[in-house]
């Protein structure tokens, strides 16, 4: 692939899909010490950048494979840009996803494809439903659009970087972009490498779903053990075989550095755009701007560097709030859990209260958990704290109070139940 081969794409993409906008962030410029601009793909008409390779592929198919059809797998952003592409194309497609999509990118795929798109649910991960598309394309002979494991995939994401850079009316120092598979990190570095060497690019995966950072360990693509869905537009078990290289040359070119982001952080950069920049990001599209966060890892340490982060997407279900909240709190430091052996008498709640919680300290949850015998009964005790340092005179409290308390700490195998 070249850097004509993105610029054919965004020829293709004129007049189908407006130009993002490119917005600066007070916010953000503040918190890093430099100049950082956000390019706002949630705004675009499925509300992420996924529509640019879908469409691409899919409007240089022929009149017989247009015919046939076309066959995607997806977490939920890719299939809306083949429902959009296809809605316009009149192509049909079936399109296959997690059980772990969002009901709200479910149901935007249906609005978006109408009577020409088919959803199928299947699996708990992407690469389950993408072994179904793979079936179904053996079967059916219908064209496999891949999420971002093509080249005119590829081309078509590599469009957000050379947009951007013609509304900045220069390239920016340091481009952050979020990375499941590796398309649009690729389509990035595709263009940049012939039009603006110059440009650093950051990709930054989630902590759970780092299949190129294990890709880069082992020299190829591998498959992760385990995949954290929480990030579901960004959670890939393995690296694409047509991005893996490219963004390998990246890096050992030294172009390019791939970054980790804990699925906790991501969740307070979320809380951060709705509520400082009232912005609506579901949590891939907080991976990059969750990075800046940490300076060192994303080659921000250089006072008033132009930095532009690319908000990939903006499909989050309300419902999701709740637990963004709670991941937040925890990753923070402000929320904790503990089992606490009750005496079964009264005023024992109220001495717990008297004597353990701090002045600013709130408890969230109080669940009993069963009666071990007539004596004692233990409790599953949330508590927000006012204050992540307050966790030290806490415990030190807890440990002077006469019921039996053992703490939950967020890396045992029970946490996951909380979450």
């Amino acid at each position: 692939m070249t850097a004509d081969d993105v610029d054919d794409a965004a020829a293709r993409l004129l007049g189908v899909i407006p130009a993002s906008p490119l917005e600066r962030s007070p916010r953000l410029s503040d918190c890093s010490g430099t100049q950082v601009w956000l390019k706002r793909e949630d705004l675009l008409p499925v509300r992420s950048y996924k529509i640019r390779g879908a469409y691409n592929l899919i409007s240089q198919l022929d009149a017989s494979a247009r015919a046939s059809g076309v066959v995607c797998a997806s977490a939920g952003n890719h299939a809306q840009g083949v429902a959009y592409a296809c809605a316009r194309l009149g192509v049909r497609a079936r399109v296959y996803l997690p059980r772990t999509t969002p009901r709200q990118k479910r149901d935007r795929v249906a609005y978006l494809g109408g009577d020409v798109v088919e959803v199928r649910v299947v699996g708990d991960a992407y690469d389950d439903a993408a072994e179904a598309a793979r079936d179904d394309t053996r079967h059916t002979g219908a064209t496999l659009v891949p999420a971002f494991d093509h080249p005119r995939t590829v081309a078509g994401q590599g469009t957000v970087v050379r947009e951007l850079v013609g509304q900045l009316g220069r390239a920016p120092d340091v481009l952050v972009v979020p990375v499941g598979g590796g398309g649009l990190l690729a389509g990035s570095l595709v263009w940049l490498r012939e039009r603006h060497p110059e440009v650093r690019v950051v990709g930054v995966e989630p902590a759970g779903a780092a299949c190129l950072t294990a890709a880069l360990a082992a020299g190829r693509p591998v498959d992760l053990e385990t995949v954290d869905p929480f990030v579901d537009g960004a959670a890939v078990r393995r690296a694409g075989e047509v991005t893996y290289p490219i963004a390998r040359d990246g890096v050992e070119a030294g172009a390019a550095t791939v970054t980790t982001v804990a699925e906790g952080s991501v969740c307070v950069e979320m809380l951060e755009l709705y509520q400082s920049d009232g912005i609506i990001a579901e949590p891939a599209g907080a991976l990059a701007s969750a990075a800046l966060m940490d300076s060192v890892a994303a080659g921000l340490d250089v006072p008033g560097a132009t930095v532009v982060c690319l908000l990939s997407g903006g499909n989050n279900d309300v419902s999701r709030y709740a637990e963004i909240v709670e991941r937040a709190l925890v990753h923070e430091g402000r929320k904790h859990y503990f089992l606490v052996d009750f005496p079964q008498e009264p005023g024992a709640l109220r001495r717990f209260l008297d004597d353990v919680l701090g002045p600013d300290d709130d408890i969230t949850l109080f669940e009993y958990v069963k009666r071990n015998n007539r004596e004692f009964g233990p409790a599953l005790v949330g508590i927000e704290l006012g204050r992540p340092e307050d966790l030290d005179a806490l415990l030190e409290r807890m440990r002077a109070a006469p019921p039996n308390i053992e703490r939950v700490p967020p890396d045992s195998p029970q946490f996951r139940f909380l979450l």
